[in-house]
C-alpha cells in the first residue's frame, strides 16, 4: 500500500529490484476481488482513463492534476480571509492591537462564494464526463458477452457513479474548513463548520445530481437520436450558466444583502441562494433572518426531488440507451444542402487547390463526430460566453434596487473574448493527440513531411475554416452588442471601428495560435516532451488580458478619423502579411527534415530536435 501511494505522489514506476530482493519479498499475493469491485473499479478507472480527460493515456497524472484544481480556488480563498478577519491596527508600542471582524453581509458574502464554488466546480465536472454515465459500445459489446449479469453491471455502474461524484465533492471542498477556523477566528466554531460543510455539500450534490436528472430524463423521454442532437447545446449552456454565476459573483456579492432584505423573487429561483440559507440558518441559529429559514426549506425539498427524480429517470435512460446500442443508428444523409452555394463559393475563390479543399471539408466532417472535439469546444465556448456576459453586464444598486447596465468598454473587450475562445478552442481541437485514424490519407499521399507547397494549402486551409468560424461568431456578437449598446457606440464611426477589430482580430488571431501548428487538423502525434499545465495557463493568463486591452485603446484611436481608420488597416495587414511569412519559414524548416519511420523515434537519436 505504502509503495502504491509513493507510486501515485511520483507518477512513475518504482526501481527495478534485484532477483535476491525479489525473492525476498516472498510469493506474490493477489488480492481477492469479487466480479462486483473489478466492475466499479473499471467503470471509475474509465471516468479519468478516456480520450477526453486523458488523450496521451497518463490517467493517474491527469487526476491529480484533475484533484489539485479542484480543490485549491477554495483553499486559497479561505487563505486570503486571514487579513480581511485580522486587520489588526498598529498603535503605540504599550497598546495592544485592535482586531476589527468585517460587516455582516460581508461575511454572509465569503459564506456565498463557497457555496457557489461547489456548485460550480461539480456541475462542471458532471457535464465533463456527461457522456460516461451511461453504456457505450464497449460496455455492450464487449461487457455484456462476458458471465456477467445485467443486473450487477448495472448496480457496478451505479456504484461508480456515486463514488466519483462523491469523491469531487470531498476534494472539492476538503481543504477549505481546514484553514477557515484559523482565518476567520469565529466566536462560535462548531456552528460555522457544521454549517459550512453541510451547504458546500449540498450545494455541490444538488448541482450534480440535477444535471444527471435533466441527462436521464431527456434520454429517456426523447431517446438516443433526438437526445444527441441536442446534447451539445445543453452542454454549452450549462457550462455557460455555472461559469456566469463564478464570474458574476463579484458584482453579484454587492446585491446579495439587497436581493435578502427585499425577499426578492430572484433568491427563491437562484438555487445557490438555497444553500446560503442552510449556510446561515445552521450559522446563526434562532438569530437568523426569516428569510435563511424559507430558502432552507426550499434547497432541502430541492435536494431530495431531484436526487430521487435522477434515481427515477437514470434506469429508464439506461435501458433505453442499451437498446439503442444494440440496434444500432439508423441511416442518415451527411450532406447539408444549405451550404452547397457557400461551399462553391468557396471553391472558386479561397480554395481553389483539390488539396485545400480535402482538408476544409476533412476538417468539418470530423469536428462533431468526435467527442473529444465536441466536449473542448462545448468547454471553450461556454468559458468564453460567460467571459463575454460577466464583462458586459453591470449590477448597480440604487435606493434599495438592483438594476443592470451594459458597459461600454465591456463591449469593446469582449469582440476579443469572443475570438480569443473561439479560436483557442478550435486550435486545441485541431492540434490534440488521439483519433488520428482519419489522417493516413494525407500521409500516404504526400508522405510525412509533405512538400512545402503542399504543406501550405493544408495549413491555410485549416487556418480558413478558423477564420470562417472565428468570423462568424464574433461578428454575431457584434450584431447583438449593436442592439445593447450604449448609443456611443452605435454611430457610424464607432460600428465601422468595432468591425475593423472584430475582422482584425479573427485574423491575427488565427496568425498567432497556428504559428507553430505545422501538420493537417486531427493528424497530429502526440508529443513526447510532458506537457506543463501551470506553463500552458502562465501563457493564457499573460496573453488574454493584453488581447482583451488592445480594442479598449484601439477602437476610440480609430473612430478619430478616416486617416485612423486607414492607418489601422495598413497596420493590420502588414502584421498579417508578417505573421504568415513567419508561419511559411517554420513550415520549411518542418519539410526539409527527414521523415521517421513508423516505429522510430525522435529521441534520444535526434535529440528531441525533429519537432
Amino acid at each position: 500500500m505504502q509503495g502504491d501511494f509513493q507510486r501515485l505522489l511520483m507518477m512513475s514506476e518504482p526501481e527495478a529490484l534485484s532477483l535476491n530482493a525479489q525473492a525476498a519479498l516472498g510469493p506474490v499475493r493477489v488480492p481477492h476481488r469479487s466480479q462486483f469491485s473489478l466492475l466499479v473499479r473499471h467503470f471509475l478507472e474509465r471516468f479519468f482513463n478516456h480520450e477526453t480527460a486523458s488523450p496521451d493515456g497518463d490517467a493517474k497524472g491527469r487526476l491529480i492534476l484533475i484533484a489539485l484544481a479542484t480543490s485549491v480556488p477554495g483553499f486559497i480563498v479561505a487563505l486570503y480571509l486571514y487579513p480581511v478577519y485580522h486587520p489588526f491596527l498598529l498603535g503605540s508600542p504599550g497598546r495592544s492591537s485592535i482586531p476589527a471582524r468585517p460587516p455582516y453581509w460581508t461575511q454572509v458574502n465569503h459564506h456565498f462564494f463557497f457555496v457557489i464554488y461547489s456548485f460550480v466546480a461539480m456541475g462542471i465536472i458532471t457535464v465533463f464526463e456527461w457522456d460516461l454515465f451511461f453504456p457505450d459500445l464497449l460496455d455492450v459489446f464487449v461487457l455484456s458477452t462476458l458471465p456477467i449479469h445485467d443486473r450487477r453491471l448495472f448496480r457496478a455502474r451505479v456504484a461508480a457513479i456515486a463514488l466519483f461524484i462523491a469523491g469531487f465533492l470531498f476534494d472539492a471542498n476538503c481543504l477549505a474548513p481546514l484553514v477557515l477556523p484559523a482565518a476567520i477566528d469565529p466566536p462560535n466554531l462548531p456552528p460555522l463548520l457544521a454549517g459550512h460543510i453541510i451547504a458546500v455539500l449540498a450545494s455541490g450534490l444538488f448541482s450534480a445530481a440535477f444535471i444527471l436528472a435533466l441527462q436521464g430524463v431527456l434520454l429517456a423521454v426523447l431517446g438516443e437520436h433526438l437526445f444527441r442532437r441536442i446534447s451539445l447545446i445543453l452542454q454549452g449552456a450549462c457550462i455557460t450558466i455555472l461559469l456566469m454565476l463564478l464570474f458574476l459573483f463579484p458584482a453579484l456579492s454587492r446585491a446579495v444583502s439587497v436581493f435578502l432584505k427585499s425577499g426578492s423573487s430572484f433568491v427563491f429561483y437562484c438555487p445557490p441562494f438555497w444553500f446560503l440559507g442552510i449556510y446561515q440558518r445552521i450559522l446563526e441559529g434562532s438569530a437568523a433572518l426569516p428569510i435563511y429559514s424559507r430558502l432552507a426549506q426550499i434547497g432541502c425539498a430541492a435536494l431530495l426531488i431531484t436526487l430521487s427524480l435522477a434515481a427515477l429517470a437514470y434506469p429508464a435512460a439506461y435501458l433505453r440507451r442499451v437498446r439503442q446500442l444494440v440496434i444500432g443508428p439508423s441511416a442518415q444523409s451527411t450532406r447539408n444542402w444549405a451550404v452547397r452555394p457557400f461551399n462553391g463559393l468557396l471553391h472558386a475563390t479561397l480554395i481553389r487547390h483539390p488539396v485545400g479543399r480535402a482538408v476544409f471539408h476533412f476538417i468539418g466532417e470530423t469536428l462533431l463526430r468526435v467527442q473529444r472535439y465536441r466536449i473542448y469546444l462545448v468547454l471553450y465556448g461556454g468559458v468564453g460566453l460567460s467571459v463575454v456576459v460577466a464583462s458586459i453586464l453591470r449590477l448597480s444598486v440604487a435606493h434599495g434596487r438592483v438594476g443592470i447596465d451594459v458597459s461600454a468598454d465591456g463591449i469593446r473587450s469582449s469582440i476579443a473574448i469572443a475570438a480569443f475562445w473561439t479560436i483557442a478552442g478550435l486550435r486545441m481541437a485541431f492540434v490534440s493527440p488521439g483519433n488520428r485514424q482519419g489522417s493516413w490519407p494525407f500521409r500516404s499521399i504526400h508522405g510525412q513531411p509533405p512538400q512545402l507547397n503542399i504543406a501550405m494549402q493544408q495549413l491555410r486551409a485549416a487556418k480558413l475554416w478558423v477564420e470562417i468560424w472565428a468570423a462568424i461568431v464574433t461578428f454575431s456578437f457584434c450584431l447583438v452588442f449593436h442592439f445593447v449598446a450604449p448609443a456611443e457606440l452605435r454611430t457610424l464611426p464607432a460600428t465601422a471601428s468595432l468591425l475593423l477589430i472584430a475582422a482584425a482580430m479573427c485574423l491575427l488571431l488565427t496568425d498567432l495560435f497556428f504559428l507553430n501548428v505545422k501538420t493537417v487538423a486531427f493528424s497530429g502525434e502526440q508529443e513526447r516532451r510532458e506537457n506543463s499545465l501551470a506553463m500552458t495557463l502562465l501563457k493564457f493568463f499573460t496573453f488574454f488580458p493584453v488581447v482583451v486591452g488592445i480594442p479598449l485603446v484601439a477602437q476610440p484611436w480609430i473612430e478619430g478619423g478616416i486617416l485612423h481608420f486607414l492607418t489601422a488597416v495598413a497596420v493590420i495587414i502588414g502584421l498579417h502579411l508578417g505573421l504568415s511569412e513567419i508561419h511559411k519559414r517554420i513550415i520549411r524548416e518542418h519539410c526539409n527534415m527527414p521523415a521517421l519511420e513508423d516505429d522510430e523515434e525522435d529521441f534520444p537519436m535526434k535529440l528531441g530536435l525533429r519537432y
